[in-house]
């Protein structure tokens, strides 16, 4: 069984290309707790929220893993993980002077089988959750996310497209990966 995680800045199509691969591949899909938390309680967090988010993904993540083994499936695809809640924090409060990132992200290790780094060539989508909009954000957000990637030496692929293209290409990679 492999775990597949979606990776890259918002608005990218995680969700969307998430539900697609899940349906076409028969496997779940874990949701973004992320959202749900932010649509709850706002997009005005902390270090102590990112780091509950994060930990909230993670047992999820592995809930759903240990399922997909109980019941032989080939894959289950994570929407987000820890990874992904760290370059948010990178985001949020990187620019800031003395900003250190908390330990628990650095800790971190259970990393998915592969990572598809979402490109942001796709337009921005505001649904008012969503907080770097502008170009150079939305390029610093990306740049982050792959350099988190490089920096753990994790296995991923960058997948670029639109619609049919885009499902095309991150449905290769995962087979590919097998």
């Amino acid at each position: 069984m492999k775990r597949i995680c979606l990776h890259g800045p918002e608005s990218t199509g995680k969700s969307t290309l998430g539900a697609l691969l899940a349906a076409d591949l028969e496997c779940e899909v874990v949701p973004e707790y992320g959202r749900t938390y932010c649509a709850a309680h706002g997009t005005d967090i902390g270090t102590n929220e990112l780091i509950h988010i994060a930990q909230t993904q993670d047992a999820m993540n592995r809930a759903a893993a240990e399922r997909a083994a109980e019941v032989g499936a080939g894959f289950v695809l994570f929407d987000t993980d820890p990874l992904i809640t760290a370059v948010w924090a990178d985001m949020m409060f990187g620019t800031m002077q003395g900003y250190c990132r908390d330990a628990y992200f650095d800790s971190f290790t259970d990393f998915a089988d592969l990572y598809l780094l979402l490109d942001i060539d796709l337009p921005f989508v505001d649904d008012g959750l969503r907080v770097y909009a502008q170009p150079a954000e939305r390029q610093r957000f990306f740049d982050l996310c792959a350099a988190e990637l490089d920096r753990r030496s994790v296995r991923y692929v960058r997948i670029q497209g639109l619609g049919e293209a885009r499902f095309a290409a991150a449905k290769a990679a995962i087979l590919e990966s097998e």
